[in-house]
């Protein structure tokens, strides 16, 4: 079975794929930029901020005017913090900027819908990366028409 291309996904979006970006990219944004770390305490706020934002948004844009909306969307999450290097004797190197190491993520998704009308879109925060996370948010929407 193929998996669709991004112009396939572009077909079947409700919103153009750079306003998604844009829609993301500002969510992450407006949620994260008073953080210069990660801080475990506030991720889950985090995530439930960046979640509503891009679906009120989402709503807004692909709904006409004083109508219900046509699509049902899902959106995801997942922000994961860097590992720490650690010296020799096992206690976490000074320098934080450069003492960061990559985590290992995978993530799949797959459905069974309408190929002509639904579809899925996942971007990845860059700017989060210099603070010592990552954040990936996927998009999901299913066609009510």
């Amino acid at each position: 079975m193929a998996l669709p291309s991004d112009n396939h996904v572009s077909l079947t979006a409700p919103i153009p794929i750079h306003r998604l970006s844009e829609i993301a990219n500002d969510a992450c944004d407006s949620t994260l930029q008073k953080h210069p770390t990660y801080d475990h305490s506030l991720s889950g706020s985090w995530n439930t901020n960046i979640i509503n934002t891009i679906l009120h948004t989402l709503i807004s844009d692909s709904s006409p005017s004083g109508q219900q909306p046509l699509y049902k969307f899902a959106v995801t999450s997942t922000i994961v913090q860097h590992k720490p290097s650690l010296s020799s004797n096992g206690t976490e190197v000074a320098n934080a900027e450069s003492s960061l190491e990559r985590r290992g993520m995978h993530c799949a998704s797959g459905a069974y819908w309408n190929s002509e009308k639904d579809g899925m879109w996942n971007f990845k925060y860059d700017k989060a990366e210099t603070k010592g996370f990552d954040v990936i948010v996927s998009v999901i929407w299913i066609s009510v028409a």
